[in-house]
């Protein structure tokens, strides 16, 4: 298993990769962070006046983002939503690239146990997550403390619940990699599956938010907003955050139990098709 996990990180370091992916990390975490410091100095600054003529709802929702400890968690995680589709498009390279370049028939007769292949490729794509996620999360925390500094408050990094959103952010960057491999067992086209989990992953989670906000305000029911968590991106959120992200947010332990279960899935998946599908 060590020699095909080192395999596996040696065909993503002798190509452009990793270092494109790396960058592309960088930029997307500085671009978070620019959002989230103008979101925390708009929320933490805001006057009581600023939810009066809200409903309960948007009121609520206001009064916990203006926590200093919900914004903390916020910019120590900058980064996650680009940094996990990276994740997700590293998970994809790993097995799509066997068929891309030829090399699927050659690796299962150099292995021939197709489940030994698949789980070292699944270790891979954990261990890369890792790393994008601790270079995503060792720009956040320094920027973050110089700017609770400059704002005069306190940063709470300390405080279990931003730890907490921190190691989870982890396990989120973990779960959208094997997200990753199982679309890439399942959708054999390199272009095809990284167009198509970028597609679901950025404009999903809008066009989801928007339909359950539509049926929540339709049919006045607080049980359709909570099944929002659902949706990958949104549970991702939902882990994440110390307070409810919105009035009817189920805690944190359901967002992860349902990102936990749908990596799972994708894991479960990519194993069988590649265990079953000929390769010649």
């Amino acid at each position: 298993m060590n020699r095909l996990i080192r395999s596996e990180l040696l065909k993503i370091r002798t190509t452009h990769t990793w270092w494109i992916f790396a960058l592309a990390t960088v930029a997307g975490t500085a671009a978070a962070l620019a959002l989230n410091f103008l979101q925390a100095h708009l929320f933490l600054n805001a006057t009581d006046d600023i939810a009066s003529g809200s409903s309960p709802d948007q009121a609520q929702s206001i009064a916990a983002q203006s926590q200093v400890v919900t914004q903390a968690a916020n910019i120590f995680t900058s980064g996650q939503f680009l940094g996990c589709l990276f994740a997700a498009l590293i998970g994809i390279l790993l097995i799509t690239n066997e068929y891309y370049h030829q090399t699927a028939t050659a690796t299962f007769l150099t292995t021939p146990h197709r489940t030994t292949v698949v789980v070292g490729k699944l270790v891979t794509a954990v261990m890369y997550s890792a790393v994008f996620w601790l270079v995503s999360t060792a720009i956040a925390i320094p920027a973050g403390l110089i700017f609770f500094q400059a704002e005069g408050l306190p940063s709470h990094l300390g405080d279990w619940d931003v730890i907490r959103a921190v190691l989870l952010n982890l396990m989120a960057f973990a779960i959208w990699a094997v997200f990753g491999v199982g679309f890439g067992a399942l959708i054999r086209s390199q272009i095809g599956a990284t167009i198509t989990v970028s597609v679901v992953y950025v404009v999903g989670f809008s066009a989801a938010d928007l339909i359950f906000t539509l049926l929540h305000q339709w049919l006045q029911q607080d049980w359709i907003r909570t099944a929002q968590v659902i949706v990958p991106s949104t549970a991702s959120q939902v882990m994440l955050a110390p307070v409810k992200l919105f009035p009817q947010s189920p805690p944190q332990w359901v967002g992860a139990l349902v990102l936990i279960g749908y990596g799972l899935i994708a894991g479960l998946i990519g194993t069988l098709i590649l265990r079953k599908r000929d390769v010649s």
